[in-house]
């Protein structure tokens, strides 16, 4: 593949840089501020409400989706960059409106959605009106495999009823958060992979229920959070059922491929600012006479994190790639290798800036907390390193089982199937 840039993504790309460092990270201290002197802590500052009608204004606005009746329609290799400049900042994403869970839920919308499906919640959420949630990971199953999924989506009749409890259900804290996209079993008789459908619920339907805000390493996440949220005999017309009953895991699977360079390519910006911010307090801080960076084995860790960003960024490129030209099916290992190597490698990286900040690492004069949070969550959201690393085994290893002919025993299949959909935390993005 060329690793070049297309004209087009050049050109976003200078605008949504130029964007994010004079208008966003300047301002991050202010909007830390605003949110912690409002009495509700959910409660958005009107900050980000300005910031995203400039973003809008500058044609800055649903970036993420590759259909241009929607957007610029940027391919995932074009936007792969401008999630990793997003990535710099917290609260980047929302701003130019790609915010997960919201992006995940608007292509499920725009390739699985109704008519009326579409202009009920995708074109209020395009429009940054309204935020959504995404409802799939349970809190009493194993969730790395998700046909373990016991909460329920039954038809019954013109309707369809839910009952279970789900968490980690990222973005349901948020104000705005009008609609979540609940995943449940309608039929425990039919394939593993049929048994499953998503259905479309207003948070405001009676029986759904916010039993708590769940903290990330202590921190909530505000104003978007991640929630434990019961449903309870929840009935609805079964036209809310997203493209019929069984599809569930079809469209997870859909939802799932973009959304992981997603992640990817903001944590390799998170890591890029956090190596930014060591170089800089290790060259202008000193102890025992010498700068930081010339103690202990300080410039050996910056040159390593440095390779391991570089090595993390072209490999994502070259999966946005396959999934661009091949589909993603055919960058299913890709997407794997992605997911495991980039969350472990932006760990490692901040860990290090915040040893270099000392007790300032520690507190929020920094982003590097919020940082290592979200590094640490994603080794598990979207499907833990575990699975994702049987995925890439087991394909290593059939190649030499294929070519013995069928004999090579254990093929390294650990009970999960490439194609499960799964999602360790609910942050499917």
């Amino acid at each position: 593949m060329d690793f070049a840039h297309s004209p087009r993504a050049r050109e976003y790309l200078e605008k949504v840089t130029a964007f994010v460092e004079t208008e966003i990270i300047p301002r991050e201290r202010e909007y830390l501020e605003a949110q912690r002197s409002q009495a509700d802590r959910w409660a958005v500052p009107p900050l980000i409400e300005e910031l995203k009608q400039k973003a809008r204004e500058q044609g800055l606005w649903n970036l993420f989706l590759p259909d241009a009746r929607h957007g610029p329609g940027l391919g995932v290799a074009e936007y792969a960059p401008l999630a990793e400049r997003m990535g710099r900042s917290l609260i980047a994403p929302e701003v130019f409106n790609c915010n997960a869970p919201d992006t995940g839920n608007a292509e499920v919308l725009v390739h699985y959605g109704s008519d009326e499906q579409r202009e009920r919640w995708l074109a209020p959420l395009l429009a940054g009106r309204i935020r959504s949630a995404f409802c799939m990971t349970e809190p009493e199953v194993a969730s790395s495999d998700a046909t373990n999924m016991a909460a329920t989506a039954v038809l019954d009749g013109d309707e369809v009823v839910l009952n279970g409890r789900k968490w980690w259900s990222t973005g349901i804290g948020h104000p705005d958060c009008k609609f979540v996209i609940f995943m449940g079993l309608t039929d425990p008789t039919a394939h593993r992979y049929l048994r499953h459908s998503m259905v479309l619920v207003p948070v405001d339907t009676p029986g759904v229920r916010i039993e708590r805000m769940l903290p990330v390493l202590g921190q909530y996440d505000e104003p978007y959070g991640h929630g434990e949220v019961s449903f309870t005999d929840v009935r609805l017309p079964a036209d809310a059922v997203i493209a019929g009953p069984g599809r569930g895991f079809e469209i997870a699977q859909g939802r799932l491929g973009p959304g992981r360079i997603h992640h990817c390519m903001r944590l390799i910006g998170m890591a890029e600012r956090a190596l930014e911010l060591a170089c800089r307090r290790a060259t202008e801080r000193t102890a025992f006479g010498k700068p930081l960076v010339d103690l202990g084995g300080n410039r050996e860790r910056v040159a390593r994190a440095r390779i391991a960003i570089d090595q993390a960024r072209l490999h994502v490129l070259h999966t946005a790639w396959l999934l661009d030209t091949a589909g993603a099916a055919a960058a299913t290992g890709e997407l794997s290798q992605v997911k495991a190597a980039v969350p472990a490698m932006a760990q490692d990286v901040i860990d290090m800036a915040i040893q270099f900040h000392g007790g300032a690492g520690l507190s929020d004069d920094t982003p590097l907390t919020g940082f290592l949070a979200a590094a640490r969550a994603l080794r598990l959201a979207d499907g833990p390193d575990e699975v994702h690393l049987g995925v890439v085994a087991r394909r290593e290893l059939r190649r030499y089982r294929d070519e013995r002919g069928g004999r090579g025993g254990n093929n390294g299949n650990n009970g999960n199937n490439e194609n499960n959909g799964n999602d360790g935390q609910g942050e499917q993005r």
